[in-house]
């Protein structure tokens, strides 16, 4: 989507850059990770492929595909984009919106390598990249989905610690349907979520904190 594609939101332990072609090659070597395809529930591209669907991501306009890299020595201090494309890069974050700003807004976020995970990098790219795209484009919290596969425990970890509950289970699928503010039932059964006008508590205000990704 073109409203953040020249952005980048600087936090304390990561930068949230733009996906561009200069970042293909290193997710396109991620994803021949059995694991990640898995987990991700992705099938292989050829490297061609992966370059075809960049281009299609950024002319998207119900997509907003974001790279994870790490942070520098100097918390929430904008980088310039010379020092941006030195930073490595540790995963991505996307938003999916198939009906729109009225619809539901699909969560991913993946933390590519298992060296850099369980750092607080998933956590804080998820709580930037969220709060950015609820004040930009106006959606509400109760809007957001993730779909997580059954046995990827820490995923379901991390949304639920956010106020994710999980609304629907999928078996055929391995999968588990997760909404903002969603609660079960006193009884323990799935209900419908109800719209609420609860404020999420990890919204970030991020004045100070966003800046460009080119010259």
């Amino acid at each position: 989507m073109r409203v953040n594609e020249n952005t980048v939101i600087c936090g304390d332990k990561v930068v949230l850059v733009p996906y561009r072609r200069e970042h293909v090659e290193t997710y396109h070597e991620w994803m021949k990770s059995p694991e990640l395809l898995e987990l991700t529930a992705s099938e292989p591209l050829s490297l061609e492929e992966e370059y075809e669907m960049q281009r299609k991501w950024h002319m998207d306009e119900d997509s907003t595909p974001s790279v994870i890299q790490q942070g520098s020595s100097s918390p929430k201090i904008i980088l310039e984009p010379s020092e941006l494309r030195q930073c490595s890069m540790v995963g991505d974050v996307n938003l999916f919106l198939p009906d729109g700003l009225g619809g539901d807004v699909e969560c991913e976020i993946m933390i590519a390598t298992k060296e850099d995970r369980r750092k607080g990098y998933a956590r804080e790219a998820l709580t930037l990249f969220l709060s950015y795209a609820i004040s930009t484009l106006k959606i509400q919290p109760h809007q957001l989905i993730a779909r997580i596969g059954m046995d990827n425990e820490p995923s379901i970890r991390l949304f639920e610690s956010m106020g994710f509950g999980i609304e629907k289970r999928v078996e055929v699928f391995r999968e588990v349907g997760l909404r903002w503010g969603h609660k079960p039932s006193q009884e323990g059964e799935e209900t419908q979520s109800e719209v609420s006008d609860e404020k999420a508590d990890w919204l970030a205000d991020l004045e100070g904190m966003i800046g460009p990704y080119d010259e």
